[in-house]
């Protein structure tokens, strides 16, 4: 059968007013002989996906279901996968006319128009540890006439990504826009954009 555990912790702390700094952390793991894999990338319902084709799936788990996590933004979809997974998301929201403003705006729009300062950091992997080398990130398999050479990837496992958004409410929508730069093996990638519906944790 297919089994699951896993934790999700939020924290929110009112630097002033209306200004708060939000943290979460998650934290799953799929056992059993029928396992779920966690594909680490991107944001919840966002209106264009990317998938990541270079990171490798670990093809001697009996993977049955497939997960997204989130947020990791700065990242496709599948920057890292495994039957376990942990991410940190830490965010600043100031929503900035209300913040100013001392009378209440009447429009839905500007009265829930956030800034939004952010930073992710996390991992999914098989294995102990994201270090382990049965986490197939961490190798590299070259066919060898009729066998194989395995070399180690020297590769981070852990993966950030730190950016900046704006949140409203647009014709009784949550709507979410970010851009955010991923950080992996200590390279800061090209930035990516998302357009997302839906609130933040």
């Amino acid at each position: 059968g297919l089994h699951t555990a896993g934790i999700d912790a939020r924290h929110y702390t009112v630097i002033h007013r209306n200004l708060i700094w939000a943290n979460r952390f998650a934290s799953g793991v799929s056992f059993g002989p029928e396992k779920l894999i966690y594909i680490m990338g991107g944001v919840d319902n966002s209106f264009s996906t990317q998938f990541e084709p270079n990171t490798p799936i670990a093809q001697d788990n009996n993977y049955v279901f497939q997960t997204l996590v989130t947020n990791m933004r700065g990242s496709f979809q599948n920057i890292r996968n495994g039957d376990k997974f942990a991410v940190i998301n830490s965010e600043l929201r100031w929503p900035f006319l209300s913040y100013f403003f001392r009378r209440p705006l009447r429009s839905d729009f500007f009265k829930n128009l956030q800034l939004i300062a952010f930073g992710d950091v996390g991992t999914a992997w098989n294995g102990l540890t994201p270090y382990s080398p049965e986490n197939v990130i961490n190798s590299k398999e070259i066919p060898f006439g009729s066998g194989k050479i395995v070399l180690d990837s020297q590769k981070e496992p852990i993966v950030a990504g730190v950016g900046g958004g704006l949140r409203t409410r647009l014709f009784g929508y949550f709507v979410r826009f970010d851009v955010a730069w991923g950080i992996e093996d200590g390279l800061v990638k090209p930035r990516i954009f998302y357009f997302s519906l839906g609130t933040d944790f």
